[in-house]
């Protein structure tokens, strides 16, 4: 499970699973460009990855649902470490909406431009410089409600299952070369939970066969797994890591 050497790409790496897996990635050797729309969460992750695990780091703030910043992020890291080898699209976001009709365009929008343009543009930017390497990773997080989409969040769910086709599509686009996999995540206890009421936590532990919602560290073993060697077999798969959701 090394990524010794390796230069790995997150997008919503300032806080959640997306700093467990850059802390994590850089523990395993990469060098790691940290991304999101704040720069000091950004920055906090990336002294921590110089100061624990001895890699360099770039924190990069970036709003992945505007074009012209998923270009420059893809600059900026090629600018800095001439290469990327692991891209992981886990930027996202679900806002609240009182109801289906009620939901407005502008929020509509921007659910399936952080969920889905993002990771289109940069999954292509990236992709294409990957195939033109000779090989890389791709990974797309996406969510149980890709399958399973809830009352109040469908606008969130139709991104997150286009996002599941879009790895499909990307993978047969840059293969052989890069390998392009989707990890489906269920509820994971992230800073978010914290806004959580009990019942909602009871209903989304009585629904998962371990009996619990997962912590934010059991994302990085299936992370390691797809970004480097031990998963040379494996593309256009989806990884299903929430607990046996029922």
């Amino acid at each position: 499970m090394t990524l010794q050497g390796k230069v790995a790409l997150i997008t919503g790496g300032g806080r959640g699973l997306g700093a467990e897996m850059a802390l994590a990635f850089a523990a395993a050797g990469a060098d790691v460009v940290v991304a999101g729309r704040r720069l000091e969460s950004c920055a906090a992750v990336a002294e921590r990855i110089r100061a624990d695990h001895g890699r360099r780091a770039l924190p990069v703030a970036c709003n992945v649902s505007h074009w012209e910043q998923c270009d420059a992020l893809v600059e900026a890291a090629y600018g800095e470490f001439g290469r990327v080898d692991v891209l992981v699209n886990n930027a996202g976001s679900s806002p609240l909406y009182p109801s289906l009709a009620e939901v407005p365009e502008a929020l509509f929008d921007k659910v399936i431009a952080v969920n889905l343009k993002g990771p289109f543009r940069l999954g292509a930017l990236v992709g294409a410089r990957m195939a033109a390497a000779g090989g890389g990773s791709i990974i797309n997080i996406s969510s149980i409600e890709a399958t399973n989409p809830e009352p109040h969040a469908v606008p969130y769910a139709a991104a997150k299952a286009g996002l599941e086709a879009l790895s499909g599509g990307l993978a047969r686009t840059y293969g052989p070369a890069v390998r392009v996999n989707t990890i489906r995540c269920g509820p994971f206890d992230t800073d978010i939970a914290a806004a959580w009421p009990d019942e909602l936590r009871a209903e989304l532990e009585r629904r998962s066969t371990l009996g619990r919602v997962g912590k934010p560290a059991e994302i990085v073993g299936a992370a390691l797994y797809l970004a480097g060697p031990a998963s040379s077999f494996v593309t256009g798969a989806v990884l299903a890591l929430d607990g046996g959701w029922r």
